[in-house]
């Protein structure tokens, strides 16, 4: 930690003067040994108090100032060196609190997937995670890593997905499944498909947006700074008239000593880092900490709709089969077929059939026809599942507004299977949680009108803007009136990056969400649960509470002790000691957060 090094160094400095005064008996090199050290560390004080003026820090900084220098002045240099222990030991318990508190966004960069065991002519080989290629296929053994994004060929068993998503209960995954890479596999060995490459994957993403929010430090003097100049002016005044009534400097010096400034400038830090790490572990990365102030003062709440609002996953609509031919057959040999591409549109369907109880078939010469489809051989026929012009040239009309894959065997149409979005089952409870709030809640979507209204009235959402390019949602976002803001705009595509960078706040669903999304955004989502959303905005709710519960307690406590201290009834040395307990209650308090 960055200041335990000058904490001990002072600590040092302690004991030498305390053999100076008691066992040498010479208190006149115990003064000079503690007045050079604090006024070298009232100096550099100083100097960093210049650095940031402008931020309002130096309220704080000037009262730890004024301080050490009375302490010293009137003599009192053992309570200017309890003074400075208080300072110093205050700054290292801020970064231990800030360690303790960051703890589970640390582990997970100690504990990325290395590596993999690709099938390599019908055996596993491992290899570096690095080195998988989109499209191998590979092993993973019982309480391994999955090493890459991917989906499941062959076997089912549970996954541990906590450090990924917060989700403590294990998963349960199964054929055509999607797996999350740095995700713990169960008791059973399972072959996967590596949708992704290592550093398109989730694991690789989540440690590079964990990394980016160290990277930008938080600006947590905003709350401190509302209190920080007139809590300073008030120790002021308190201190003059103590000296003025009193006729005696060292009264001065005795409120200054108590008028400690550690609540101010530890306990609001604290309680954010607090408040981050409990938000990472509800599968949510704030990367700095000023957002979740803006988040708990939302008053907008602008919603994508395609994979925010809706499930983004496009699943079976209609089932239609050419005339004599069966729908469980068509289903069995395009989930069949299906089962080997990483396509959107395969895991629903994959999922669909095992719903209707329809087992999946192994077949042979598997192909991929890129931007196609699918060829396959099944008990001696040929089977294709694709686009329509792919498949046969006796398919019908294609089918319009909708999404659609079309089967043949033996070049002749078997049938074909539609698709369309549905809403999260959550959507609704989101955005009910979040009117709670006094919020005003929007939608912002490039989608046509009458489906946009739709998935709007199902949601429980009455401002709709449709059909809306990237550069309008910025421009919606821009206009939005000051007493709208803080303006929090949540997507998942790469369309929607602008617009997350241009409002207050953010929020990217990144679970299956493009990279570019969760860049630009504040505030990532790792679990695919439009929920999180409101989670959030709880979390933060309840940082700030802590936050300014933190440092009013601080603030109470100091100034009762200024006034009782104005009386004469604290001596500095006494008075500096209570600073120890002022500045523990405060820290402990916001650590609160946490939880």
């Amino acid at each position: 930690m960055r200041h335990l090094g000058k904490l001990i160094t002072i600590f040092v400095i302690a004991i030498i003067a305390l053999l100076f005064q008691f066992g040498l008996q010479q208190p006149q090199w115990a003064q000079l040994l503690i007045s050079l050290t604090g006024l070298v560390l009232a100096i550099s004080m100083f100097i960093e108090m210049v650095k940031t003026l402008m931020s309002g820090k130096y309220g704080v900084d000037l009262l730890a100032i004024t301080a050490i220098i009375a302490t010293l002045a009137v003599g009192e240099y053992w309570a200017a060196m309890i003074i400075l222990l208080m300072l110093v030991g205050g700054d290292t318990l801020e970064d231990y609190a800030a360690k303790k508190a960051n703890s589970e966004l640390k582990a997970l960069l100690a504990n990325s997937p290395q590596y993999a065991h690709r099938i390599e002519n019908g055996h596993p080989v491992e290899i570096g995670v690095d080195d998988v290629n989109v499209g191998d296929k590979l092993l993973v053994k019982p309480k391994e890593q999955v090493p890459v994004d991917g989906h499941i060929l062959i076997g089912s068993t549970m996954f541990d997905e906590s450090s990924l998503t917060g989700e403590s209960e294990p998963v349960q995954k199964d054929v055509g499944d999607e797996i999350l890479s740095g995700s713990i596999n169960g008791d059973d060995a399972i072959t996967m498909y590596a949708d992704k490459k290592s550093n398109d994957s989730q694991y690789q993403r989540l440690i590079a947006l964990v990394q980016a929010s160290e990277a930008q430090p938080a600006h947590f003097v905003r709350l401190a700074d509302r209190y920080a100049v007139p809590f300073t002016l008030v120790a002021y005044v308190i201190a003059g008239i103590a000296w003025y009534v009193a006729k005696d400097p060292v009264r001065f010096a005795e409120v200054l000593v108590v008028a400690s400034p550690c609540p101010l400038i530890l306990a609001a830090p604290v309680a954010m880092v607090s408040g981050m790490s409990r938000s990472s572990r509800n599968g949510i990365v704030v990367k700095t900490g000023d957002v979740l102030e803006k988040l708990a003062q939302a008053k907008t709440f602008a919603f994508d709709k395609t994979g925010t609002i809706t499930q983004g996953v496009l699943q079976v609509n209609q089932v239609l089969v050419a005339d004599g031919n069966d729908k469980g057959k068509l289903l069995r040999l395009a989930a069949s077929l299906e089962q080997n591409s990483s396509h959107i549109l395969a895991r629903s369907l994959i999922n669909y059939v095992r719903s209707q109880g329809l087992t999946l078939e192994m077949l042979d010469d598997v192909q991929e026809v890129t931007g196609n489809g699918l060829i396959a051989k099944h008990l001696g026929h040929t089977v294709k599942v694709g686009k329509r012009s792919f498949v046969a040239e006796d398919v019908p009309t294609k089918v319009q507004g909708q999404t659609a894959i079309y089967v043949s065997v033996d070049d002749h149409y078997f049938g074909h299977i539609t698709f369309n979005d549905q809403i999260r089952l959550e959507a609704a409870k989101t955005m009910q949680a979040l009117l709670k709030r006094q919020t005003h809640i929007l939608m912002l979507t490039g989608d046509k009108k009458e489906t946009a209204q739709k998935i709007a009235s199902q949601a429980g959402i009455k401002d709709v803007h449709a059909e809306l390019l990237p550069d309008e949602k910025i421009q919606f976002i821009h206009d939005t009136p000051e007493n709208e803001k803080p303006i929090v705009m949540v997507g998942d595509g790469v369309n929607d990056a602008p617009a997350l960078a241009t409002a207050d706040v953010g929020i990217a669903m990144g679970a299956h969400g493009a990279t570019a999304a969760s860049e630009t955004a504040t505030v990532v989502i790792l679990k695919d649960d439009l929920s999180r959303v409101a989670k959030s905005v709880e979390v933060a709710a309840d940082t700030m509470k802590v936050a300014r519960q933190a440092v009013l307690i601080g603030i109470v406590i100091c100034t009762v002790l200024m006034l009782i201290a104005s009386f004469g009834f604290l001596p500095p040395l006494f008075g500096a000691l209570l600073q120890e307990v002022v500045d523990t209650v405060s820290i402990l308090w916001a650590l609160k957060a946490r939880n």
